[in-house]
């Protein structure tokens, strides 16, 4: 039963929101999804069986919006190198912006589950090291058509980098930045935190891939 399967996920992570897991009674997961209880316990066995689905839905939820932002800026040939950095950029940003808002997601990147959470044992669901060796693997295997064969192991190395270094933003968010100056009498802008973290794991993944890619070409180009 697919669709009363993800009125159960939805029912759970909504109630999530609201309070902890251990509050949570399955007879009121089975309610909020216009189902009975013995359909629940059909689909997921039990109250960890539903935790370890919801998980499982959430990061690979995650992970459907890396590939996304990875694929974004055009297809075929009209992409090119250039652009890989903003599109790892792109997966990023995603990723601290759903490890924000997504209280099992943040989980599963960070491997720190809350006494809000379900208690799931380490095989229960990916480790963050799953997580980053997929976000690395998919940004490979987005960019790499585009990358000539000769650079594809720094390419590899690149990915890496800057799906550990995205991780480590989300472990240990940067510190905000002081009020930018204003000119006399007006008031000091000071930029949205989620913006300043944007701007960061920018900067690092960006240090990551080293000089833009045009660079190289052009100095290729200087010495022929």
């Amino acid at each position: 039963m697919p669709a009363a399967r993800d009125s159960l996920l939805d029912a759970a992570y909504t109630a999530l929101t609201a309070r902890a897991w251990s509050d949570i009674r399955m007879v009121e997961v089975a309610a909020a999804a216009g189902v009975s209880r013995q359909t629940l316990y059909n689909e997921f066995g039990s109250k960890e069986g539903l935790a370890r689905a919801l998980v499982r839905r959430e990061t690979d939820n995650y992970l459907a919006g890396v590939a996304r932002a990875l694929a974004r800026g055009g297809t075929g040939s009209s992409r090119t190198r250039r652009d890989g950095a903003a599109r790892v950029v792109a997966a990023a940003a995603w990723t601290l912006r759903t490890a924000r808002a997504n209280p099992l997601v943040r989980a599963a990147l960070t491997g720190c589950w809350g006494d809000r959470l379900p208690p799931l044992s380490p095989a229960a669901g990916p480790a963050p090291a799953e997580l980053v060796g997929r976000f690395c693997a998919q940004a490979v295997a987005a960019l790499e058509p585009d990358w000539p064969a000769e650079e594809l192991p720094a390419l590899g190395t690149a990915c890496e980098t800057a799906a550990r270094l995205t991780l480590s933003c989300v472990v240990a968010p940067p510190a905000p930045a002081p009020p930018e100056a204003a000119p006399p009498g007006r008031v000091p802008a000071q930029r949205a935190r989620r913006d300043q973290e944007a701007e960061a794991v920018s900067r690092l993944v960006r240090g990551a891939f080293g000089r833009p890619a045009g660079d190289g070409a052009r100095t290729a180009a200087g010495r022929g």
